[in-house]
């Protein structure tokens, strides 16, 4: 009995243990969701304010984001403000390029903001260049409905509960409004609006990624089980400095903006897209997307900080005042003060798009805008005036284009060699993973026309990258290493190219006379020189090196010539000796690329030009992007004065260029000529003197 009281008592001891505990965790979770629930949300202060702006993105941004828009708008940002409010309600494209700081991307991130606070977008994605450039544009955003006591007065239920976390994204999964649950997201990289009853924006999202980052398949399981996709895209700017200048680069990111960016809202729904852009260079992702005639999808609007510039000498002065007072004062006092006395001239003519947009130290817009200009003339017409100068950075302004070579077009079919060439050379670029070709006719004038060209294996597309190449070398002999697979498509790539016959235009079968192959790539040296000594084509195969042949070195041309070297227009073919045994050619790659370059910039129709198959432009994207994959700086050295070519920052590939240019030399080498030029590989004939004659001339110069 005594047991049994003592185990009652020590029941009840813990019993009551286990009530208190309860008691306390049931007055710990009150207290937690008392401080957790945000309570009421206030009222709306200003009904007829809010009301006023749901269908006019201009009054909210009079209205709401006053302090970012305190100067009046010029009718560039009125038709800007227009077109967005348009794209944003009815859905639609609109890219817009404005002058740096005009206010481009406030005015987008404006947009979005008016779009979910409104209801009219539901699920916004925010991509920029980069990343870290949309997050900024999304902390912007944040921090509007964070500190806009305009907003928080006149839109309570999406304010109230973000002011309520003061700043702390740890406290959004829990909150409650009244008991229930907001479903508030914050993170570096989204924020969903709160869910309050009532609410047109309740659940809205907005997310940021970079364009070339994770852009497919974009989606929010929402927790009534609905899948949201973006309805609205703002692209902040799809470039950046460095991808403006690659055109690889500039096609990726045209290519993600035509198909995963607009490709968001999922099949049946119209997306509306936002992009503000910036053209940095001739033929960037910007200035494409801006040109109705590529892309009317976008409906592209440019505009300018000055759309005439004034005529008057006055302003030659006023660049030398402003220089001399920079250096005297350091400020521009002295050109203001030209410009005070003589503006009314020195604005003649002058027409600018915003007539407030002026620094303090400055009378007027024109005087602002054509400061820009004096200080940096580049940067002037690329940021401000959406009309970059065509400079590829290494001071060959007037460089061909990608566009200006692909209209190069002779109307002759793919595969088809023209009458007027004699002679048909090819030539093969090695790389690990595939070999690019081309096959040139040429004429006895160095009259050059592009046959066909490719890659091997066979990419099945008309353009692409080496980084992306689907198909692949690896897969000819599987479980072979690089070196047995260069070697297999070598053997395999030779017999179309070589054991084929192509047609003329009367349709006389001629074949290659002579193809170079690339034997400076990695390892590959030693397996093309045994592919060449093995093959059953040896007889019109060639190992090639390009070399570099700086302005201080001696020219190929002035090279000693050795028993058995053929010696031409900078190329050489040494006597075949050393462990090889197998003849090769090495080339001067600045002189044979400045050749190239001059067939390019040939009028079409003249003697020594160079043109490409077919009658459509479009088809020679990737050729003519190899083609202008590098640029050429004049430099001058102790021997002589050259072009040095070199990779344009942030290209790489230009293995076509090398084809194009390896085929010129294999024409060379089968004798094509410039005139006046001596042909290459025939050594310069000397006249045969008899005996007889030699008397002759001692007699008469005894005379």
């Amino acid at each position: 009995m005594l047991a049994q009281a003592r185990d009652f008592v020590t029941f009840e001891i813990a019993m009551d243990y286990e009530r208190k505990k309860h008691v306390e965790t049931e007055r710990q979770r009150g207290l937690s969701r008392s401080g957790r629930d945000i309570g009421q949300i206030p009222a709306v202060v200003d009904p007829d304010r809010r009301a006023a702006a749901r269908e006019n993105l201009r009054v909210f941004c009079d209205t709401y984001l006053a302090a970012t828009f305190c100067l009046p708008w010029s009718p560039d940002h009125l038709r800007v403000l227009e077109r967005a409010q348009v794209c944003v309600q009815d859905g639609g494209q609109f890219a817009l390029a404005m002058p740096r700081g005009s206010g481009k991307t406030s005015i987008v991130e404006a947009a979005a903001l008016w779009s979910v606070l409104y209801g009219h977008r539901r699920f916004v994605a925010i991509i920029g260049a980069s990343e870290k450039h949309a997050h900024e544009l999304l902390d912007s955003m944040v921090s509007e409905l964070e500190n806009n006591d305009a907003l928080a007065e006149d839109f309570p239920e999406v304010a109230h509960p973000i002011r309520a976390l003061e700043g702390i994204v740890h406290r959004a999964r829990g909150q409650l409004c009244r008991g229930a649950r907001t479903q508030i997201t914050w993170t570096k990289s989204e924020i969903v609006l709160p869910t309050i009853a009532g609410s047109v924006s309740a659940g809205a999202v907005v997310r940021v990624c970079g364009l070339t980052g994770r852009i497919r398949g974009l989606k929010f399981k929402r927790p009534d089980g609905e899948t949201a996709r973006p309805d609205l895209v703002v692209v902040d700017d799809p470039q950046t400095d460095g991808s403006a200048r690659s055109l690889t680069q500039c096609v990726t990111r045209e290519s993600i903006l035509a198909g995963a960016v607009l490709g968001l809202a999922g099949p049946g729904s119209k997306i509306a897209a936002l992009m503000p852009c910036t053209v940095i260079q001739p033929g960037d992702v910007a200035d494409a997307i801006l040109d109705r005639k590529k892309h009317p999808e976008w409906n592209g609007e440019r505009t300018k900080l000055i759309y005439k510039i004034p005529e008057s000498k006055l302003w030659d002065k006023y660049a030398e005042a402003r220089a001399e007072s920079l250096r005297k004062h350091g400020d521009i006092r002295e050109a203001t003060e030209l410009y005070r006395q003589h503006r009314e001239a020195m604005d003649e003519g002058a027409e600018v798009a915003w007539p407030e947009r002026f620094n303090v130290d400055e009378l007027s817009a024109i005087q602002y805008a054509m400061n820009l200009k004096l200080q940096n003339e580049a940067t002037f017409w690329a940021e401000y005036q959406n009309e970059p100068i065509a400079d590829d950075g290494y001071g060959d302004a007037g460089r061909l284009t990608a566009e200006l070579i692909a209209e190069r077009v002779n109307q002759h079919g793919r595969g088809t060699v023209p009458l007027a060439a004699s002679r048909l050379t090819a030539f093969i670029d090695v790389q690990q993973d595939l070999l690019y070709w081309c096959v040139v006719g040429w004429g006895d004038d160095f009259t050059g026309y592009v046959v066909s060209y490719g890659a091997f294996p066979d990419q099945k597309r008309a353009y692409f990258t080496l980084t992306d190449a689907q198909h692949k070398l690896g897969v000819l002999v599987p479980g072979a290493g690089v070196e047995g697979a260069i070697y297999a498509g070598l053997e395999q790539l030779t017999a179309v190219l070589l054991g084929s016959e192509w047609s003329r235009d009367d349709g006389t079968p001629v074949r290659i006379g002579r193809c170079l192959i690339d034997a400076s790539w990695g390892t590959s040296t030693d397996v093309v020189y045994a592919f060449c000594r093995q093959s059953p084509f040896a007889a019109l195969l060639l190992p090639s090196h390009g070399r570099y042949m700086g302005p201080a070195m001696r020219p190929i041309t002035e090279a000693d010539k050795k028993p058995g070297d053929r010696i031409g227009l900078h190329w050489k073919i040494p006597g075949a000796k050393g462990k090889r045994a197998v003849k090769h050619v090495f080339y001067d790659t600045n002189f044979w690329k400045s050749f190239t370059h001059a067939r390019l910039s040939q009028a079409m129709g003249d003697p020594g030009s160079l043109t490409l198959y077919g009658g459509n432009p479009s088809e020679h994207r990737m050729l003519s992007e190899h083609l202008t994959a590098e640029a050429r700086q004049r430099v001058s050295g102790s021997r002589r004065t050259i072009d040095i070519w070199k990779l344009r920052p942030g290209v790489r590939d230009n293995h076509l260029l090398d084809c194009v240019v390896g085929c010129a030399v294999a024409a060379s080498i089968e004798g094509a000529a410039i005139a006046g030029m001596e042909p290459a590989g025939q050594a310069r004939k000397r006249k045969r003197i008899r005996l007889s004659d030699l008397q002759r001339m001692r007699q008469a110069g005894h005379r």
